[in-house]
């Protein structure tokens, strides 16, 4: 930090998270079947065809969902550099337990848990049609 700086930022928060995907429409009613998203209208611009939608959540986080043709698939589903998950906090281990149980009942893939971690969280991991890595805590 730079003493006596008069620009120096206040307050902070991050915006928004955004995340590339294949199936725009598919990926939007995944967030608002599972995790109550609400969507804002679609943005397509025909001109570069990028489209997307951003998500609002319950407690003001949001998260831009977009597609490009341009934009390539990942190679596969294990770690890579980069973002590794997005986390949702759902409230109680019931409710961790509960919506992991309907993911996996609806065909998508538990990548671990329901467990409690080392660091002490109670979790489970799936991935999404895509292979996005969605994590479920309370």
């Amino acid at each position: 930090m730079v003493p006596n700086n008069p620009f120096r930022i206040i307050y902070m928060r991050i915006e928004h998270a955004a995340l590339y995907v294949e199936n725009l429409e598919n990926s939007r009613r995944f967030f608002e079947k599972y995790f109550s998203a609400v969507s804002g209208k679609l943005y397509h611009n025909p001109k570069t065809g990028f489209s997307s939608y951003f998500l609002s959540f319950d407690d003001g986080a949001r998260l831009e969902i977009m597609h490009r043709l341009d934009v390539g698939k990942r190679d596969s589903d294990t770690d890579t550099l980069g973002f590794a998950h997005l986390a949702f906090s759902v409230g109680s281990r019931e409710s961790v337990d509960s919506l992991t149980a309907e993911l996996k009942a609806d065909g998508y893939r538990v990548v671990s848990g329901p467990r409690t971690t080392g660091d002490g969280y109670y979790e489970s991991c799936i991935l999404d049609d895509e292979g996005n890595r969605i994590e479920i805590t309370c």
